[in-house]
C-alpha cells in the first residue's frame, strides 16, 4: 500500500442517499479473490443496460469524470452487507476519497484498510459540494490527510473525523500487519528483555 498523499481533484457527483454495497458492487462478482476488473464492475447494474452496453447518461461513463479521485455520494454511503470489494472496486476505478454526511461503520473500517478514504462532512458542506460540481463540474477540491481538513472549491477548509490508528497507516502506506512488522526492532528488545516463563511441564516432571 502506497502512503497516503494530500491530493486535488475534481469531483464525481452521485446524488443517490443509501447506496448499498451490493449496488457498489452486486453479489455476483464476490467470488474473486483479485481486484483487477473490479473498476469494470463497479455500480454495474446502473452502469450497464441489458446487454452490456454502458449507459450514457450515467455519470461513471461520461468523459468529464475521467481521472477524478474523489466520489461526492449521497447520505449514508456503503450501507448494507459487509464486504470488502466495494473499496476494492472504488479504488480500482481511480477514487481515494468517497465524500457523504455518513458512512456505514463497516464499510468505513474496510475502506480504511484498503487507502480509500471516507470523508464524512456536515449537511450544509455537501450540499454546497453539489451546487458548486452542478455549476462547474471542473471544480476541485483539496484533502490534507495529515491536518484532516478538505478545502471546498470555495476556499472553506472543512475538518473531518478519522480513526488516529486509521489515519497513521494510511500515511505511512502499511496495513496492520505492516505495522507490525515495523515495530520488528521492538518487539525483538523487548523479547530480549523478557525470558520466556519456565515450561509448566518441566516442573510437573
Amino acid at each position: 500500500m502506497k502512503p497516503f498523499t494530500n491530493f486535488r481533484s475534481r469531483l464525481v457527483p452521485l446524488a443517490i442517499n443509501n447506496i448499498d454495497t451490493d449496488q457498489i458492487i452486486p453479489a455476483r462478482f464476490l467470488k474473486t479473490t483479485s481486484k483487477e476488473g473490479l473498476d469494470r464492475q463497479l455500480f454495474c447494474d446502473w452502469r450497464y443496460d441489458a446487454q452490456g452496453n454502458p449507459k450514457p447518461d450515467f455519470i461513471l461513463n461520461q468523459p468529464r469524470v475521467a481521472g477524478a479521485q474523489v466520489l461526492l455520494a449521497g447520505d449514508n454511503f456503503g450501507c448494507g452487507s459487509s464486504r470488502e470489494h466495494a473499496p476494492w472496486a472504488l479504488t480500482q476505478f481511480g477514487f481515494r476519497a468517497v465524500i457523504s454526511t455518513s458512512f456505514a461503520d463497516i464499510f468505513t473500517g474496510n475502506s480504511l484498510k484498503n487507502a480509500l478514504l471516507p470523508i464524512a462532512v456536515p449537511p450544509d458542506v455537501h450540499a454546497e459540494l453539489f451546487a458548486a460540481v452542478a455549476a462547474d463540474p471542473g471544480v476541485t477540491v483539496e484533502i490534507d490527510l495529515a491536518a484532516q481538513t478538505l478545502t471546498t472549491p470555495a476556499g472553506r477548509r472543512v475538518p473531518f473525523p478519522i480513526d488516529a490508528f486509521a489515519k497513521h497507516c494510511l500515511i505511512e502506506g502499511v496495513d496492520e500487519l505492516g505495522y507490525i512488522l515495523k515495530q520488528e526492532g521492538a518487539i525483538r528488545a523487548y523479547e530480549s528483555s523478557h525470558p520466556s516463563p519456565i515450561n509448566t511441564l518441566e516442573i510437573v516432571r
